[in-house]
C-alpha cells in the first residue's frame, strides 16, 4: 500500500531538505520512492509544495486530493490551504508560526484566525506545535524543517537510529548535532 506525504510551506523555509531527508530514510528502508517538487513562487516567500510517495511500488509522484497519509506543514496558514487533499483519516503536523502572504502584507486582507481550531472542527487530526521556538533552542531558526521531521517520526514504525543516520547522510556535517537537537525536540 502507498503512503502518501506532502511537505507544504513558504519558500525558504527548507523544505527540500525535508524532502530530501524523507526520501533517504523511505530508501533505506527499502520502499520504492518518490519525490515531486511543486514549486510556487518560492524565491518571493511563495507557497511550496513537495509530495513524498513510498510503498512497495509506487508510479506517480503526484498525490491527489484525499489521498495523503500527512500533511507537514511549516506555516498555519499553508496547512489550511492544502486540507483538501488529506485522507479522512489522516494527520496534519504543522508548525504554529504565522508567516503573511502577500495579501496580507500589502493589507489587502487579514491572516485568518483560529485556523488550527477550525480544522479541527472540521474532525482533522492537527499535531501543531511551535517548531519556530524549538527550532531556536536547538540553535537555528532555519532548523524548523528538522524539528517537523522529529514531530513527523513520532507516526511512523521507524527506528530512531535510521532518522539519525538520514540525517547525517542529508545535512553538512558542521550542522549535524544543532539538526540532532531539533529533531529531539520536535519528537517530544
Amino acid at each position: 500500500m502507498t503512503k502518501n506525504i506532502m511537505i507544504v510551506g513558504v519558500g525558504g523555509q527548507g523544505s527540500l531538505l525535508a524532502s530530501k531527508l524523507l526520501g533517504y530514510l523511505l530508501l533505506s528502508e527499502g520502499y520504492d520512492v518518490k519525490v515531486s517538487e511543486v514549486h510556487g513562487m518560492s524565491q518571493r516567500g511563495g507557497s511550496v509544495v513537495t509530495y513524498v510517495r513510498f510503498g512497495e511500488k509506487v508510479y506517480s509522484p503526484i498525490i491527489d486530493k484525499g489521498e495523503a497519509d500527512f500533511i507537514v506543514s511549516f506555516e498555519k496558514l499553508e496547512a489550511a490551504r492544502y486540507v483538501e487533499y488529506l485522507r479522512p483519516d489522516g494527520r496534519i503536523v504543522v508548525n504554529t508560526q504565522e508567516i503573511d502572504p502577500m495579501p496580507v502584507i500589502t493589507g489587502a486582507m487579514a491572516y485568518p484566525e483560529n485556523l488550527i481550531e477550525k480544522m479541527e472542527a472540521q474532525g482533522i487530526a492537527v499535531d501543531a506545535m511551535d517548531c519556530l521556538s524549538l527550532a531556536n533552542e536547538a540553535g537555528s531558526s532555519k532548523a524548523v524543517n528538522i524539528v517537523l521531521m522529529g514531530r513527523l517520526s513520532k507516526y511512523f514504525d521507524i527506528p530512531l537510529e535510521k532518522w539519525q543516520s538520514a540525517i547525517d547522510a542529508c545535512v553538512p556535517a558542521k550542522f549535524a548535532e544543532l539538526n540532532h537537537k531539533a529533531f529531539m525536540l520536535g519528537r517530544g
